[in-house]
């Protein structure tokens, strides 16, 4: 296949129709995956040379070893169905979310490898290739390394990075690290969610989407760094609401959210009044509500919102950074963890 019939597929084929849901919005729900994982977390392995820093006990971002006194390897994985219908931007965003778990650690990416499922009988091959310049472009940006990786033959596409990265044993990022009297900066915009449920269902594009999907958060966790943040989690999947919540539980304490402060993609806000909400942020809503105080004047937009299913979105820092508007605080343990409004 020619260069131009490359392209010429590239701009036909949709590819968003070929998954059932799209980015992290197709996640287990957060409580069900908590069920499924429960009684899994196990102390250090005896014997194994490095300690354990972090493993499963309260869903940080990725895992992390203790090598020697000043380094610490960071490592995790993370891959899913096709979020835009443009390959090339699919593989760029699936890479830029991988690499987030390790930056949503306070560490540096060194080594990245694919993970690529494909329906090779149903969608060209060249469309592939498209997905895996998008990742390497990305790492390349991101100053990591991308070698080889693992294929295998998918009814549905999938995509993403299993990545391996560093960083200081005792600066890590942590969600139980938080503290009461942390101010709470968000990083990125919210609304990435809605606007994909869109463009999957009408076929319209969303610039701005792509664009808060492929930034890195290397930048951000530098100027999380060094003002000192020891708690951080992205916001992905599970929405601001979620991981937020996930955040206070784990530190013991209860997040406060200011729904006013918190900045959102042009045409979110619409596109929710449109409809166009995924089961997915459904799910998390259900999920938070039970942990959550909400004041009478937000409303069910605002709650769809602040609880939309996130790919690839910014951190969540217990700190206040240049930059990021300040969105909530932490503060003593109340009886909810989460007070919104």
């Amino acid at each position: 296949m020619s260069g131009t019939d490359t392209a010429s597929t590239a701009s036909t084929v949709r590819l968003t129709q070929f998954a059932h849901g799209g980015g992290c919005a197709c996640k287990i729900p957060p409580g069900e995956l908590e069920r499924m994982v429960a009684g899994l977390a196990l102390p250090g392995l005896p014997g194994a040379g490095h300690e354990l820093l972090v493993g499963l006990d309260h869903g940080d971002d990725a895992a992390a070893v203790r090598l020697n006194s000043g380094t610490a390897l960071i490592l995790t994985s993370d891959f899913f169905t096709p979020v835009v219908d443009d390959a090339y931007d699919w593989g760029r965003i699936a890479a830029a979310n991988a690499l987030s778990d390790v930056y949503a650690m306070g560490g540096t990416p060194v080594l990245a490898v694919n993970l690529l499922g494909w329906p090779r009988d149903v969608l060209p091959v060249e469309l592939a290739a498209e997905v895996l310049r998008g990742g390497l472009d990305v790492t390349r940006a991101a100053g990591c390394h991308l070698a080889g990786g693992h294929s295998i033959d998918d009814p549905e596409p999938k995509y993403g990075l299993a990545v391996t990265g560093t960083g200081h044993p005792d600066r890590l990022f942590r969600i139980e690290a938080g503290r009461a009297g942390l101010p709470l900066s968000l990083t990125k915009p919210l609304g990435v969610g809605v606007l994909n449920n869109r463009h999957k269902t009408t076929g319209e594009r969303f610039p701005q989407a792509v664009e808060a999907m492929t930034t890195l958060n290397r930048d951000a966790a530098r100027a999380a760094a060094a003002a000192g943040a020891r708690c951080a989690t992205d916001v992905t999947g599970f929405g601001l609401l979620g991981h937020a919540y996930k955040l206070a539980r784990a530190s013991g304490v209860t997040a406060r959210i200011d729904p006013a402060a918190v900045p959102y993609l042009d045409g979110a806000r619409e596109t929710v009044r449109d409809g166009f909400v995924s089961g997915g942020t459904r799910r998390n809503l259900d999920w938070v509500r039970p942990h959550t105080r909400f004041s009478p004047s937000v409303t069910e937009t605002d709650r769809l919102l602040l609880a939309d299913a996130q790919t690839s979105g910014g951190l969540l820092v217990a700190g206040e950074i240049p930059g990021a508007p300040v969105v909530g605080e932490l503060v003593p343990a109340e009886d909810s963890a989460l007070v919104v409004g």
